[in-house]
């Protein structure tokens, strides 16, 4: 597996769609391709890439709609998930991921490509109001705001898509509550996204002196 960024993630919270699809790539893959399958995680979605191409005479939504035969390219490796139970029969993983996505109402797409077949699952868009806000909410924030303090301190090398999984916010919520905080001085980043850390300036109006 390869991740498109250079970074450690953490997943807190897994799915079963997202596992469905892994494990429908690697039952589908090439081998005969020295492409590797792929997982890249952006801001808005997450993709699952299989360099194997998809059958021709069929197209995605010929599986989600119907129970066709399957067509695995690597029965050996498909019968080893079966008999795991990972899976529950063979041609329907398709069909499983696009209800469970319905279900927990998550925007999927599936593609066929030249270079294999991509799956995509679109990160919900997070929207912030600004103006007054009651005092329930603004206690939320100030908690939140303690807790990436805290892990920040534990972990300075920590990312943002690691900090929205240890806590179970949206990569967004994680960059506005960032945001905020840089603004008021309690935390600032390092160097580059990418090779930098973060360093706490203020928690709970204490400067934090590093020896």
């Amino acid at each position: 597996m390869k991740f498109e960024e250079s970074e450690t993630v953490e997943l807190k919270r897994s799915t079963s769609e997202l596992k469905e699809a892994i494990i429908n790539s690697l039952c589908h893959r090439d081998f005969t391709n020295p492409k590797s399958n792929e997982i890249a995680i952006y801001r808005d979605r997450i993709e699952i890439f299989n360099p194997g191409q998809f059958p021709y005479e069929y197209e995605p939504e010929d599986f989600v709609k119907g129970n066709l035969p399957s067509v695995p390219r690597n029965p050996l490796i498909a019968e080893a998930f079966y008999l795991s139970e990972d899976i529950e029969k063979w041609g329907s993983g398709l069909r499983r991921i696009a209800q469970e996505c319905k279900v927990g109402k998550v925007k999927t797409d599936f593609k066929k490509i030249k270079s294999g077949f991509l799956v995509t699952f679109y990160r919900p868009e997070v929207y912030v109001t600004e103006g007054p806000v009651d005092k329930d909410n603004k206690k939320t924030r100030e908690k939140t705001r303690e807790k990436i303090l805290r892990i920040i301190k534990q972990n300075p090398d920590i990312t943002t898509i690691g900090l929205a999984a240890e806590l179970g916010l949206t990569v967004k919520g994680i960059e506005w509550n960032i945001d905020k905080m840089k603004k008021e001085s309690l935390v600032k980043r390092v160097g580059p996204d990418k090779g930098g850390h973060w360093k706490v300036l203020k928690q709970g109006g204490i400067n934090i002196h590093r020896r």
